[in-house]
């Protein structure tokens, strides 16, 4: 192996290893050369230094103010309250009256005739009686009038009764509604009426007479009584009800 060596670093073989190592120094050396930092490339930085410029120095062009519409803002329009808004959730039942309604014609009162009271109405207190000369009670008025003056229904009503009574003479007796009741005495001795008869407010029923025995002394006149349930009442309130 030595012989070997020694034959090839002898002669020839020594000047080519040398200028083997010659050329790898040389190349070496040139790499290293080539190496070093790269000289920087003025172009390259360029678009970055733009980027980074200040905007201020950037002047925009003012907007078209004939092209910007002005922004208005919405405003809620408020709604008109609803009248179902006032109304609670829940109203309270109102009782219906289911009674049908009848037609009534108006209670039309009159005065069976015009003159002037000679005797009051009186059931308190006695009162004098000229032709029997005594002090009674007296249940109803006495209206002076002529013999043969009519004598008119002061209600409408039916006819109850027509008597020829002794104290009081020719008497009718008509009912009303409402309970009351009527009574003309010293009438003439026929009635235009007949018991059952239906009659109006305001319609004949006789004349003025003289047959009240126990009222001659008073003279001509109608004696006109009211009652109501059966109790006498004063002519004069039913007149004016």
């Amino acid at each position: 192996m030595q012989n070997k060596l020694k034959s090839v670093l002898g002669g020839s073989g020594f000047y080519i290893l040398a200028a083997v190592c010659l050329l790898a120094v040389g190349v070496g050396g040139y790499r290293l050369l080539l190496g070093g930092p790269a000289s920087p490339d003025p172009d390259a930085d360029q678009p970055a230094q733009e980027a980074a410029a200040p905007t201020q120095d950037i002047q925009a062009e003012p907007p078209d103010e004939a092209a910007v519409e002005p922004i208005i803002p919405e405003t809620a329009q408020e709604e008109p309250a609803s009248a179902e808004a006032d109304v609670p959730a829940s109203m309270p039942e109102v009782p219906v009256d289911d009674t049908p309604v009848v037609a009534q014609a108006p209670q039309l009162i009159v005065s069976p005739l015009n003159g002037d009271v000679v005797a009051a109405f009186s059931v308190d207190e006695l009162i004098y009686n000229p032709t029997l000369e005594d002090w009674r009670t007296h249940d109803g008025v006495d209206i002076f009038a002529k013999p043969g003056t009519t004598v008119l229904a002061a209600c409408s009503g039916t006819v109850s009764s027509i008597t020829d009574d002794a104290m009081m003479g020719t008497t009718v007796v008509i009912d009303h509604d409402g309970g009351y009741q009527t009574t003309y005495a010293n009438l003439q001795a026929t009635p235009t009426v007949q018991e059952g008869d239906t009659v109006s407010a305001g319609e004949i029923i006789g004349a003025v007479g003289t047959t009240a025995a126990a009222e001659t002394a008073q003279g001509p006149h109608l004696h006109f009584g009211v009652t109501l349930d059966g109790e006498a009442v004063d002519p004069q309130e039913f007149l004016n009800s």
